[in-house]
């Protein structure tokens, strides 16, 4: 056993020699990911429930918009801030809402992977994707449901930024006709 931690500690350094990266942490994360595409894998398998061929293209715009929605909601905005508070340190604010974290380096290679994976939008966007995806195969009726709300929510934010944009533009004008 020795001999295969001494093996692991040289494939650390010769990895990142000027930096600290948590290969542990992101090998738990992989495998967490694997497990948990499993068990979805696993449901569908003995709920008996038959996965398409193809994806409708609808299907997938409506993922893709709701993953979008449901990572950054997860990731950046402050009311869920508590979720990643044992992971990430607050940093400041970003707008709209949003926070900036870092992530708390305490030690625990699994705990910074973690920090990463939950102030990530583009990292936790695979995760949502996934879970998304599974529940359009196990119940996907509520699953179009929940991310027809997230989709709503997503172009709300966009209307919110460009109204507040076209705001902007009409006072810096000087109100003038």
């Amino acid at each position: 056993m020795s001999d295969l931690k001494q093996k692991v500690a040289r494939l650390r350094q010769a990895y990142a020699p000027h930096e600290h990266r948590p290969l542990g942490g992101y090998l738990a994360a992989m495998g967490t990911y694997a497990a948990v595409t499993g068990a979805i894998a696993g449901l569908v398998r003995v709920t008996g429930r038959t996965v398409p061929e193809r994806p409708s293209t609808s299907d997938v715009v409506l993922l893709a918009i709701a993953t979008h929605k449901l990572s950054r909601l997860l990731s950046k905005d402050a009311v869920t801030s508590p979720l990643r508070a044992p992971f990430t340190r607050y940093d400041r604010p970003i707008g709209s809402g949003e926070v900036m974290e870092q992530v708390r380096d305490s030690g625990s290679s699994t705990r910074h992977a973690i920090g990463e994976l939950l102030s990530c939008p583009f990292c936790l966007a695979v995760w949502v994707a996934t879970g998304l995806t599974g529940g359009l195969v196990l119940a996907p009726r509520l699953t179009r449901l929940v991310a027809t709300a997230l989709t709503a929510v997503a172009a709300s934010d966009f209307l919110q930024m460009g109204y507040a944009v076209a705001q902007q533009a009409a006072e810096g004008d000087g109100g003038e006709d």
